[in-house]
């Protein structure tokens, strides 16, 4: 697991930008796993920008988002496909026919369900995952209690969950009680996961993800299994973790690893990644 501390989150979201368009480059057709949420706001925008700015090519790769509500319609300004499309899909050169989102709308559900995980296999599986965190530790929206090995599916969501995210609907009770979400074991499948967490009110539950336990009741502590692991973070995030100091001090050259650089690019006023690898 790579952790990689950045003094305020505009330069976390932009590592991650860099490190999603390192991956297009290396491989135009990747396939992408994308999150959503304020979190990953700043992570499309500096996409998009690389896109208009630098010619970042979109054209042949092929996406699939983590999650879906049930209920509401793709145009719903509340759902996920509305989203996508309104901060990134439609602000870049990417080919819709190749992004894919549960669709929270499907007369049979289950059926939607394993149909989306066959859609993965048949494209290959993800090169890219990119994740967020939830309050209570969820990826995309496995709550506590979710098993490592479980495949996409519906999930009754959290009473937290619900907290959390109701500022982004007109009122609270319209929050959806359920969402189709990709599994614990369909995220670790993912050839790389990068997750980005920022902000104090994540740093608790970054701590336990990182340096505790393996637990069903923290569901991304499963990501301590994944073999390519990138967690980045900002300076208020990372504030909880035992080893935070450890953690900066030790360079990318002192583990032996490839320099930061290698990944993100340079940012100004001379901020340095830092990278470090727990055990």
């Amino acid at each position: 697991m790579e952790v990689i501390i950045q003094p305020n989150a505009e330069l976390a979201a932009r590592s991650v930008a860099d490190l999603i368009a390192q991956s297009l480059l290396v491989k135009p057709d990747s396939v992408l796993g994308f999150a959503t949420g304020c979190t990953m706001e700043p992570v499309y925008d500096h996409l998009v920008r690389k896109h208009q700015d630098e010619g970042l090519d979109f054209s042949r790769c092929r996406t699939f988002n983590l999650d879906e509500y049930v209920g509401l319609e793709v145009k719903d300004p509340c759902s996920y496909h509305y989203f996508m499309c309104r901060r990134f899909f439609d602000c870049v050169n990417i080919d819709k026919r190749n992004t894919h989102l549960p669709d929270g709308m499907a007369d049979n559900l289950e059926a939607e369900c394993a149909h989306y995980e066959q859609l993965i296999v048949a494209n290959g599986g993800i090169d890219l995952q990119l994740l967020g965190i939830g309050q209570n530790g969820h990826l995309g929206f496995n709550e506590p209690l979710s098993a490592f090995r479980s495949r996409t599916r519906v999930q009754t969501l959290s009473r937290v969950t619900r907290a959390q995210n109701a500022p982004l609907f007109p009122k609270p009770k319209q929050v959806p009680r359920r969402a189709i979400t990709m599994g614990v074991g369909t995220i670790l499948e993912a050839r790389r996961c990068l997750l980005l967490a920022t902000g104090v009110e994540k740093a608790d539950v970054i701590a336990k993800a990182i340096e505790g336990p393996l637990t069903a009741m923290v569901t991304a502590t499963a990501l301590q299994l994944h073999p390519a692991c990138t967690i980045i973070l900002d300076a208020e995030a990372a504030g909880s973790l035992q080893e935070g100091d450890h953690y900066q001090w030790i360079t990318p050259e002192q583990n032996g690893l490839p320099i930061a650089s290698k990944y993100v690019s340079s940012q100004p006023g001379g901020a340095t990644p830092l990278l470090a690898v727990k055990p």
